[in-house]
């Protein structure tokens, strides 16, 4: 009959544990993207080919699509992946990091998205980039390639898509 009694305190006692490591998960990612808007506020040396630079309302607007497209796996990180994807034909808004160096790995990537027609815009840094991208690691260029999928945000995107057309450089 003691063994009834021992029981619920241990599963009390675990709970209580399990509630402790959860909120200090929560408390780390907060860290996590305090620390990430700290950076980004500091001062950012932009390459001279960052050009069309998102002003903040759109800054933000791109890097809220990122962030819902990535939850929904319709993302492609990284020089590699975005280059192979738009030589494929995909279609999309490309977003790359102005503050990346050397500028020569990512200078070719808007010349690839004007033959494909497909519009890119340039945000401060690669810090936000991978953190919109639900991804640790800081990312140079994401691709968000919805190519005929259903997705929540197709208002969003859509918005998004005619506003990086709008301040493309003709």
């Amino acid at each position: 009959s003691t063994m009834g009694k021992d029981k619920p305190v241990k599963d009390k006692k675990e709970k209580k544990e399990k509630k402790e490591k959860k909120e200090k998960k929560e408390k780390k990612v907060e860290e996590e993207v305090e620390a990430v808007e700290e950076t980004s506020k500091a001062e950012v040396v932009l390459s001279p080919i960052a050009k069309p630079l998102a002003d903040s309302k759109l800054s933000k607007k791109v890097l809220k699509l990122i962030s819902k497209a990535s939850k929904k796996k319709l993302l492609r990180r990284g020089v590699k992946e975005v280059v192979k994807s738009i030589r494929k034909g995909k279609k999309g808004v490309c977003v790359l990091a102005g503050d990346v160096s050397p500028m020569d790995v990512i200078s070719h990537i808007p010349v690839a998205c004007e033959d494909q027609s497909i519009p890119y815009v340039y945000v401060k840094s690669k810090e936000e980039l991978g953190a919109a991208g639900s991804c640790k690691r800081p990312t140079s260029v994401v691709l968000v390639d919805i190519d005929g999928k259903s997705f929540d945000h197709q208002d969003l995107y859509d918005e998004c898509f005619e506003e990086c057309k709008k301040v493309q450089i003709s």
